[in-house]
């Protein structure tokens, strides 16, 4: 957003976005990794990572990782995407480059770059291909991981359990209401405090922004629009209109519980769902049958529409 505003003074922001993305992330994955032994996606679905082969016997998730396989996760989490990332640029600049280029037939930069787009889309079918047969070998359980970034870290998914979840409330806790009096472990202590604060606001507040959002999609969707204008460009529909003005209508007597048909008092009250104003039902039956329609209004009604009313005594 800086660098579209002004792009003589941030553009700079949006030339080194990615490194600039990959520090924020390594912060986040550090913070995660280290606190809750798993990275910001899956502590968000409640999961941790454990080391390959602790099946009997599960660290708690604010234990953290080993060494080694904490920085090969966060190395795995960090680099691997931004390099993926940057070769998909790096190719799509080259494919251009191809296309536009001046560059003579037989120069050897001209022959690399070509054999290397032509080896590009099948090293990228097999890193996928990787990953979809470990998915399925996953979902068959024939293997411990999902994906084959977690093998290459020595790691796999669990989920949290209930004494990690006291575990890491309890940690938090411990951690606002610890009195120390060295002013570096103070400011240290301050600054965990406002980490953890930002970190709890992205991890609390993900669900929420992410439903605002598409509902904000779909409320502007072109679809949506069209479909509110349709709406409200149609006419207000005219009030009924008694359709028979003859003499042969019946009147609406003054007592609400006399029949307008043979004018006393209803017996088995029937109302037509086509007007809504209610009979006898042998009178209704007998009109209705005779004239096919209202006798008030004269809409057309048939004996389906007739509703037998009950009184809250029967």
């Amino acid at each position: 957003v800086l660098a579209e505003s002004n792009p003589g003074r941030y553009g700079f922001l949006w030339q080194w976005f990615d490194e600039i993305y990959v520090l924020l992330d390594l912060l986040l994955q550090q913070h995660y990794l280290a606190r809750c032994s798993a990275s910001f996606s899956e502590n968000f679905y409640s999961l941790k990572r454990i080391p390959i082969g602790d099946c009997q016997q599960q660290p708690l998730a604010t234990a953290g990782l080993p060494k080694r396989q904490h920085w090969k996760s966060l190395l795995l989490l960090v680099l691997v995407p931004y390099l993926k990332g940057k070769l998909e640029k790096l190719v799509s600049s080259l494919r251009e480059e191809d296309e536009y280029s001046i560059h003579p037939p037989s120069s050897s930069w001209k022959r690399f770059y070509r054999a290397f787009l032509a080896a590009y889309p099948f090293v990228n079918m097999t890193w996928e291909g990787w990953f979809l047969i470990q998915q399925l070998c996953y979902i068959l359980g024939k293997a411990q991981h999902h994906s084959p970034i977690l093998w290459l870290a020595g790691v796999r998914l669990v989920r949290l359990t209930a004494e990690d979840i006291q575990a890491l409330e309890k940690k938090s806790a411990g951690a606002t209401s610890s009195q120390t009096h060295s002013i570096k472990v103070q400011v240290q202590s301050a600054v965990r405090k406002a980490l953890g604060g930002i970190v709890f606001s992205l991890s609390t507040g993900l669900s929420v922004s992410v439903f605002f959002l598409q509902f904000l999609d779909w409320w502007y969707s072109s679809e949506n629009q069209e479909t509110i204008k349709s709406l409200t460009a149609l006419p207000t529909p005219p009030p009924p209109v008694h359709l028979d003005h003859g003499a042969g209508s019946a009147l609406l007597p003054k007592l609400k519980t006399v029949c307008p048909l043979c004018r006393r008092i209803r017996v088995n009250a029937t109302a037509l769902s086509t007007s809504g104003f209610v009979f006898c039902y042998r009178c209704a039956y007998s009109y209705v049958k005779t004239h096919q329609r209202c006798p008030i209004t004269g809409y057309a009604t048939e004996l389906q529409h007739l509703v037998k009313l009950y009184s809250p005594e029967s």
